[in-house]
Formats: structure tokens, sequence, C-alpha cells
């Protein structure tokens, strides 16, 4: 495995950290790989100005986020000379704390490997078509991708 890339509803599959390092250690091309860097997106509940209770994320159309992601890991993975790339983005309503996005890069060093990781959290937040509703205690705020 090279590139994972998974947008799934929250019931339908469960990663965590610990089973997306599993998956990227089996990459037959480990042995090539000093590091390994991950990130966990969760819902923050406060924020200046307001407190979140909720949100809910949803895309008009799953297949095609689908392969903008596909397409932003690929760009990436040659970009960087990363030799793993794993990413969940998860849709449907969460809590406080609960984890909405889980991405994880593996590459010969730490320099690229980092930067590697950061970008993919970056495009995936502005380039890939989610809608974010906010349940606050004020109402309902509604964000489309970027926000």
């Amino acid at each position: 495995m090279e590139i994972m890339a998974k947008i799934v509803d929250k019931r339908e599959e469960d990663y965590d950290i610990g089973k997306l390092r599993e998956i990227i250690i089996t990459n037959e091309h480990i042995n090539e790989c000093g590091a390994i860097y991950s990130f966990e997106g969760i819902v923050r509940g406060v924020e200046p100005g307001k407190v979140t209770k909720k949100i809910r994320l949803s895309t008009a159309d799953k297949k095609s986020c689908q392969a903008d992601l596909e397409k932003i890991l690929n760009q990436i993975k040659d970009k960087f000379g990363i030799i793993s790339i794993a990413v969940i983005h998860y849709l449907g309503e969460f809590e406080i704390g609960e984890s909405l996005f889980i991405a994880m890069v593996a590459g010969a060093h730490r320099q690229e490997t980092q930067k590697a990781l950061n970008e993919v959290v970056e495009r995936v937040k502005y380039e890939i078509d989610f809608k974010k509703e906010e349940k606050t205690e004020e109402g309902t705020n509604i964000i489309m991708s970027g926000g």
C-alpha cells in the first residue's frame, strides 16, 4: 500500500492512529523509511466567541471527493518522494473530541515527511468539497470547504 485514501461514513469503518500505523508499516518499502508522522483532527468545542456542541460533515458527491483526495495524495507523494500515505476522512455527526480526520505519512527523512503531512492536512481542508454544520449554543453555522 503506497496510498490509502478513504472518505467514509463514521459508522461504516473504524480507524484510529494505531490502525493506520499497522497499515503503513506493512508497506514492502518500510525498510526505506526513517520517519512516520501522523495527524488526528478532532472536534473542538470552544473558540473565541462561540461554543460548539457538535458538528455534521457531509458532501454532495462522495465519489468526487474520494477521487480528489486520491489525486492530492498522489501529487504529494510524488512531490516529496514519500513512501506511503494513509488518510481517512469521516462524514457524519460528531461530538466534541471525536476524530474527523486521520492521516499518516511515511518517508525516508523527517524533513520531507513532515512537510508532506502538513501539505496533506492543508490541502484536504481547503480543496475537498465538504460541508460542515456547526451546532452551537446560538444555532447552526454552515461552513463550506476551506473553513
